[in-house]
């Protein structure tokens, strides 16, 4: 037995209180155990030999490369619990608990102490999340690239729409009117999450250089607009997320201004990380890089110096201004961008007063690697989940990993996180950090609806970036961030259909894609995978095809799928019910 492989830990994704009553227990072992149980009860009431008589079985729930991960639900009668498990191969039974692995034997599992212990199950302390979530299709929008509503509040400038390429710097004159005023479209489409980019005062394009946190940029329009679009898309059944910046602000900023003006004689000095009596920095042929900065930054772009979120003014500041727009605006989500670069504390206090002023307010964090410090219920509700959808993009598009390689990523992805974290990350295959899916496909059109397909039926919220339904194509940023085109007669109107009816059969089954278990299987001799959803009785199922041979089945039930000129499928999902008996 491979007893290095086995991990656990209480108060974790590998132990949490999953529903009112219900905790969820989760084991790592090595691929040779065969047999996992539960030993558990009460801490007052710890009988080791009636325990073990009454063992409950594990679940063997993901396989990785590596891996076994065994689950299984409980429900502790007083609220509290203690906890080990007997792991067993084809060779021996042995007892792991808080102090270690030993033999099965009395005279360790008798010893009140040996067990993990999850002492009492405050409901306070369980991850939350709000429910419309899970039933939510985001929309993202790069509002200066949109739709261009209102030519009065162009800036200086302005280009025609879509005449030229995107840049750094151009500017088409989109505007919150020109979202508004295709709401219908996006009402037709199905999408009922919006997710914008950022709309403060800000001197670029794309407003990630905020220096007024409480105005909308005038080149957008004015809070009434804002107020009026967020009201438009409630009438219509459409959540809108704003995304804001609060790791860093740009140099515009008043706070920003007096400090280099005045250095540590400013109020603001201590607002910000500064290493010396005034910001300085060299400048390079980059305006975006600067060299020997004495001053914290986001990455090395001296016009976006970092708040120093731990002192209690710039909380205080910061913490306003997310309120604000709830209060002001009845915003329904925060995306936060860089998230991962600002302190724990601050996320806390972040999370506590937008709860206080929306209750069932989604926080959404910017994190692209593994985030389980920021998913555990009292900072953020879900990550941009890159992590787990690159590897959608690896197996089907890149063909850089197989299926066994491209099951087990996923597994192991899923199993970094809560079931219920799971349910609330945002999936996306590009946005505008990426290079545009379709032009990594080299204009597949054919391809992306196969991997949409995949990634619908994914745990999760998942998330279109504008211009996809109808074919738009755009390499690396800013090359992503054209106009969106507005002559339907040259949008691709099948792939329009393909996204509707899969944003529609996404809606019609949400509780099962997000509440239901999951299961990969693969066929590598084939280059096959299926996806499995369950749910009480029924299920999803999804086949995809990789290689040359296509799938061979019929259904009567079913939702979606594409044939190859062969007869068989590329791709196909359909329902199944189980029948009473």
């Amino acid at each position: 037995m491979n007893k290095a492989a086995i991990e656990h830990r209480p108060e974790s994704e590998y132990a949490y209180l999953y529903r009112k009553g219900e905790v969820h227990l989760r084991l790592k072992t090595g691929k040779e155990i065969q047999e996992v149980f539960l030993l558990w009860g009460d801490p007052y009431e710890l009988d080791g030999e009636q325990w073990l008589q009454e063992k409950r079985k594990m679940k063997l729930v993901a396989k990785t490369n590596e891996h076994f991960y065994w689950q299984v639900s409980v429900h502790p009668p007083y609220r509290r619990l203690k906890y080990a498990f007997e792991v067993c191969d084809e060779t021996e039974c042995i007892f792991y608990g808080d102090r270690g692995i030993y033999p099965l034997k009395k005279e360790y599992y008798t010893i009140p102490n040996f067990y993990f212990s999850l002492p009492y199950l405050h409901e306070v302390d369980a991850y939350q999340a709000p429910v419309w979530v899970k039933e939510t299709v985001w929309y993202q929008i790069f509002p200066e690239r949109f739709a261009n509503g209102d030519s009065s509040n162009d800036p200086e400038g302005t280009l025609p729409w879509g005449s030229t390429a995107p840049t750094r710097e151009n500017f088409f004159g989109g505007d919150l009117q020109g979202i508004i005023d295709h709401l219908d479209d996006l009402e037709k489409l199905g999408v009922n999450g919006l997710y914008l980019c950022p709309i403060f005062c800000a001197s670029s394009n794309h407003k990630y250089d905020t220096w007024n946190y409480f105005m909308i940029d005038p080149q957008f329009g004015t809070k009434e607009d804002l107020q009026r679009l967020v009201q438009e898309a409630h009438q219509r059944g459409m959540k809108v997320m704003l995304d804001a910046v609060f790791n860093h602000s740009g140099d515009q900023v008043a706070f920003w201004q007096e400090v280099q003006h005045y250095g540590k004689d400013s109020l603001y000095y201590s607002w910000y990380h500064i290493e010396g009596e005034k910001p300085e920095y060299q400048v390079t042929e980059n305006a975006e890089v600067g060299k020997n900065l004495n001053y914290d930054t986001f990455a090395f772009n001296p016009h976006m110096p970092k708040w120093n979120t731990a002192h209690p003014k710039v909380q205080e500041y910061l913490l306003q201004a997310a309120t604000y727009w709830i209060e002001e605006a009845d915003i329904d989500a925060w995306r936060l961008d860089v998230a991962n670069e600002v302190d724990h504390r601050f996320w806390r206090k972040f999370q506590e007063a937008c709860v206080k002023e929306k209750k069932d307010i989604y926080l959404l964090g910017e994190i692209w690697h593994s985030a389980q410090p920021w998913l555990q219920g009292d900072q953020f509700h879900g990550t941009m989940n890159y992590a787990y959808c690159e590897s959608i993009v690896q197996y089907f598009v890149q063909k850089e990993i197989d299926e066994e390689q491209f099951i087990s990523v996923l597994y192991q992805q899923l199993m970094l996180y809560q079931d219920e974290v799971n349910r609330y990350q945002l999936n996306l295959l590009d946005s505008h950090d990426t290079e545009r899916i379709l032009t990594q496909m080299k204009g597949n059109v054919e391809l992306l609806e196969k991997v949409f397909a995949f990634l619908f039926l994914q745990p999760g919220t998942p998330c279109l970036y504008y211009g996809t339904e109808i074919g738009m194509e755009g390499g690396p940023d800013p090359l992503n961030r054209a106009c969106m085109n507005w002559d339907k007669s040259t949008w691709n109107q099948s792939l329009w259909e393909k996204m509707h009816e899969m944003i529609l059969w996404r809606k019609k089954y949400a509780m099962i894609l997000s509440d239901g278990t999951i299961e990969f299987q693969y066929d590598k001799e084939r280059e096959q995978i299926t996806v499995v959803r369950a749910r009480n009785k029924e299920k999803i199922i999804g086949c995809f095809a990789q290689g040359k041979e296509g799938i061979v089945v019929e259904k009567d039930n079913k939702i979606a799928g594409e044939k190859r000129s062969d007869g068989t499928w590329d791709y196909i999902l359909w329902q199944e019910k189980e029948k009473n008996r």
